[in-house]
């Protein structure tokens, strides 16, 4: 970064962008790199170096805590199974396809092919849950790749270290020293994770001021992810194990209108930071171009092959994963079309680009690395190209397909468990009406809004002003019911009757008519 203005112009520029991304319809990771390469190529634009720090500690930690927060830990057990085939069976298949490919077409020697193939190895968490925020997905998909692209950290990371100290210090592979490394980097990153999950909840359970919350939830990302760097483990792991553990429980550590807030305030950080993040990767990949030398202008064929290669190898491993576990829960139908959505939504984005960074300039005996400069032109081409074809076409792909969740029913789940939750409260409320424990003219007033709702959720289904003391016994009165209604909709959530997206539906939707009635 040059200067405040180079920062500003990107700002404003990545919201402008995002934002006609999402008035059009179009995935915005992808719209936002296009738009980057071509600001980039017009004449006059200084030249944008971005550093491995900007994106390792700046930028990722929120956006891989957002996104793990999205994950619900039950759904996440329920597919734990093929998460970990991929994630650890996966990146070290794609990392030797890369690496073989990159040895045979590329300058690149043998260690610097396998630098490459470890970088490129895992899918991308932010790029896979902005490209799949949007698409429908039956939640099962959603958490398979979301959770995949999560936590396949461990084992690129242990990769990507391998392959640097083989190409800078000519050192010999060893595979044991390797397996206690991922075991390291894996195993402490989700205990320092969890650690600071139970303390920042132990944090929040007393805590009901706003300002002070929000600093919390800011800082909560940022904390989890030092203190497993400091102590040589994945800060990435420890994010997203402190993301899953805070996101599945934190709606019982606040209250309505501060669990309002934090949405708002991290909304705004998420789209912010995605926005200025994809555009860099467009902006940054002229100036890598420029860096080469004149016996790299085949880089084009080359990276192209190298992005072919990790699409092949991807459907390789998920077309027979996703008919193994069919055939295994006894339901075939569907699962070539499952596997090609999974497949086609392994994209690429800003972790490869910041391990890329962050490969050393020199050798152990200081001389210059060789073929660093074509290593990160191609890692960053190859983002490009999975950004843009596999982010424009996998929405359609998952229309094609079928298997995205009709809205129908989205909105008929939606309304069961609406017509569940207020029936509960309703239920609440006679029970008050019968101890005379309130107002009866106070009573009645919240049983008709009851009973309208339920009406409401029933059409949905496809079935058929007072004194100031009277208006604040209501207030109290529907925050009563309320949280009979929360406690109702939870139960719902534990016994399995809806889905976590349903859950966080619903529950904002209360959140909001006790905002309002706190307001009031």
């Amino acid at each position: 970064m040059h200067s405040v203005g180079t920062v500003l112009f990107l700002v404003v520029l990545a919201t402008v962008v995002a934002t006609g991304a999402r008035r059009w319809s179009i995935p915005a990771p992808s719209l936002l790199v296009v738009a980057g390469l071509g600001v980039a190529l017009l004449p006059g634009i200084p030249q944008i170096r971005v550093t491995p720090d900007l994106i390792g500690l700046v930028v990722l930690p929120p956006l891989l805590y957002a996104s793990a927060e999205e994950i619900s830990w039950r759904e996440l057990r329920a597919v734990w199974r093929p998460v970990t085939v991929l994630a650890v069976g996966l990146v070290l298949f794609s990392a030797a396809a890369v690496g073989a490919v990159a040895a045979a077409f590329t300058p690149l020697p043998l260690s610097m092919a396998f630098v490459l193939g470890a970088v490129l190895a895992s899918t991308d968490p932010v790029a896979v849950t902005a490209l799949g925020r949007r698409l429908a997905l039956p939640p099962r998909v959603q958490v398979l790749v979301q959770a995949e692209s999560l936590f396949n950290d461990a084992t690129s990371l242990v990769l990507f270290r391998v392959a640097v100290s083989v190409a800078v210090a000519s050192s010999t592979v060893s595979w044991q020293a390797a397996g206690g490394q991922f075991a390291l980097l894996a195993g402490g990153g989700a205990v320092l994770g969890a650690a600071v999950a139970g303390a920042v909840a132990l944090i929040r359970r007393r805590t009901e001021e706003p300002v002070l919350e929000t600093v919390i939830a800011l800082v909560t990302p940022y904390s989890a992810y030092v203190l497993a760097e400091a102590a040589h483990t994945s800060g990435v792991t420890a994010v997203v194990v402190c993301g899953v553990l805070l996101g599945s429980g934190g709606h019982r550590l606040t209250t309505a209108p501060i669990r309002l807030q934090l949405h708002a305030v991290y909304g705004t950080v998420v789209f912010l930071l995605e926005s200025v993040v994809f555009s860099l990767i467009g902006l940054e990949l002229p100036s890598l171009i420029r860096d080469l030398s004149g016996a790299d202008h085949g880089w084009p064929v080359q990276a192209l092959a190298v992005a072919v290669t990790l699409m092949t190898v991807r459907m390789l491993w998920v077309f027979p994963l996703s008919a193994l576990l069919h055939r295994k829960d006894g339901a075939a139908n569907g699962s070539s079309r499952v596997a090609a959505v999974a497949s086609w939504a392994g994209t690429r984005g800003v972790v490869p680009l910041a391990a890329s960074l962050s490969i050393p300039l020199t050798t152990a005996h200081g001389a210059a690395l060789p073929h660093r400069a074509l290593v990160l032109v191609l890692a960053t081409s190859v983002v490009v190209v999975t950004l843009i074809t596999q982010g424009f076409t996998l929405a359609p792909l998952v229309r094609r397909s079928g298997i995205a969740m009709e809205p129908a029913h989205t909105r008929r789940e939606e309304a069961q468990a609406q017509h569940l939750v207020v029936s509960a409260g309703l239920r609440h409320l006679e029970q008050i009406a019968e101890l005379e424990a309130a107002p009866e003219v106070v009573v009645e007033r919240l049983r008709r809004t009851l009973r309208s709702q339920v009406e409401h959720a029933r059409e949905r289904l496809g079935e058929e002003e007072q004194d100031h003391a009277t208006a604040d016994a209501y207030r109290q009165l529907r925050i009563d019911v309320i949280a009979v209604e929360t406690a109702e909709l939870r139960r719902l959530y534990d016994i399995n009757r809806i889905s976590d997206t349903t859950r966080r539906r619903i529950q904002r939707r209360l959140d909001l008519e006790e905002a309002r009635l706190g307001e009031g």
